[in-house]
């Protein structure tokens, strides 16, 4: 499976550009022209309008797609409930938000037989998702590729970040492949599979209860920089035509749910509007920073904001600390110690990250809620005080956060997990007192 998935990874194509109203047919005539439901859709298929959004929201938020597939969604048999294994989901009330500053070493190796939706392992997280609020933080392990299974989570969309092993995603729109250093966005209801690239895979998932994600504003950045909107790929037209017994898991709630169809539901031939898959290259990110002195704030190494109700309050950010160059002038250049309003989960996908010379690796991940007191260890910080201040390239690390508005309350299994590092707090030991009046 490894091998075959991993050609066709290879060979795939793209449509290009964040929150176009794409279109794409993978046979000619399967899309409508001038209309969304004519009577008789082309080659006998069926129109449906797959909503992102409530249909009165305003233009620039309104999210939808017109697909046009062998079968309707609507033929499938009743859901039942089924386990939810190591998947949790907000309101997380089985322990309290923690003010501690907590570390995870990467997630241990699954047992054999496990694919994406079985290696799901939730940290912890926010909000309610019957009030589509807030955010949870999944880890992933996988050795297996999802065969005659497809998952759909009706709860929110899904920002995975692959760690380790590539992965094909199979969707309703077409096909996606991301490696480690990209990222993929599912949006919320469309049902897709995982296939793997390598033999083991492991990495992170934001599931966004809230707004989608969407490019942040510039301001007086201006027009360019950052992440740019044509570095996103959407899919191109690709359906499964298949009478077989297929699996289908829908989160709904927060809890597991399965049908069994007669057929394939990734049956689209056809389809256009904005409420569609993408995948994201982390390398392309344009770093902006200082030229002078200081250190900016993380916020302008933000990919991707979840909006909330408050102007420039994000429900959730996804910030990368990429490769970048650090010039400033008299300045501590790793980022400074902090308390924020915010909360940060931190991931690391490969190499170092320049604030913790030790304990942080890829695949761990640490987490320090609203106001809780972080900063670079001492190694870090005697390093760095005494340093050469000469340009300076960071190029072996590839760091992310998600930031969160709420605080995060971890799981029951977060908190109790084996993989949870003991004294975490003894990296901040050790800081001399220097003051002289």
């Amino acid at each position: 499976m490894s091998e075959q998935a991993r050609k066709t990874a290879e060979g795939l194509e793209y449509l290009t550009g964040f929150g176009n109203e794409h279109s794409s047919e993978a046979v000619p005539g399967a899309l409508p022209v001038g209309r969304n439901s004519p009577q008789r859709a082309g080659l006998g298929l069926y129109a449906e309008q797959l909503s992102g959004s409530a249909f009165t929201e305003p233009r620039p938020h309104n999210h939808r797609s017109w697909l046009y597939r062998i079968r309707p969604s609507a033929a499938h048999p009743p859901f039942t409930r089924i386990g939810n294994g190591a998947l949790r989901s907000a309101p997380f009330t089985e322990s309290v938000p923690d003010p501690n500053r907590l570390r995870w070493n990467p997630l241990p190796a699954p047992a054999p037989g496990t694919d994406f939706v079985a290696g799901l392992w939730t940290l912890g997280g926010n909000g309610d998702v019957t009030q589509r609020t807030g955010m949870a933080i999944h880890l992933y392990a996988a050795d297996t590729s999802m065969t005659d299974r497809a998952f759909s989570d009706s709860d929110g969309e899904l920002l995975i970040v692959p760690e380790q092993g590539g992965l094909l995603l199979r969707t309703e729109f077409g096909l996606l492949s991301a490696r480690p250093g990209e990222i993929a966005l599912i949006p919320r209801g469309v049902r897709f599979r995982v296939e793997l690239l390598d033999a083991t895979a492991r990495g992170y998932v934001c599931e966004n209860y809230g707004r989608p994600f969407e490019l942040p504003h510039l301001g007086p950045i201006g027009a360019n920089g950052l992440a740019a909107a044509r570095d996103f790929q959407a899919p191109v037209a690709a359906y499964e035509d298949d009478d077989r017994p297929v699996e289908v898991v829908n989160k709904f709630c927060g809890n597991l749910w399965s049908a069994t169809y007669d057929h394939s539901p990734l049956d689209v031939v056809a389809w256009h509007g904005s409420h569609v898959p993408y995948v994201y290259d982390l390398r392309r990110f344009n770093v902006l920073g200082s030229i002078s002195y200081d250190h900016p704030d993380p916020s302008i190494f933000t990919v991707l904001t979840a909006p909330s109700d408050t102007p420039g309050l994000a429900g959730v950010d996804f910030v990368v600390f990429a490769p970048r160059w650090l010039v400033g002038e008299d300045t501590f250049r790793p980022p400074y110690f902090h308390r924020n309003v915010m909360s940060e989960y931190m991931g690391l996908i490969e190499g170092a990250y320049d604030a913790k010379a030790e304990g942080f690796v890829p695949g761990g991940g640490s987490l320090h809620n609203m106001m809780s007191a972080h900063g670079p260890d001492r190694e870090t910080f005697d390093r760095a005080s005494a340093a050469e201040l000469k340009p300076q390239k960071i190029e072996d690390g590839l760091a992310f956060m998600f930031e969160t508005r709420w605080p995060v309350t971890a799981t029951a299994q977060a908190a109790g997990a084996d993989h949870l590092q003991p004294g975490y707090d003894d990296v901040w030991q050790g800081l001399e007192r220097h003051f002289r009046a």
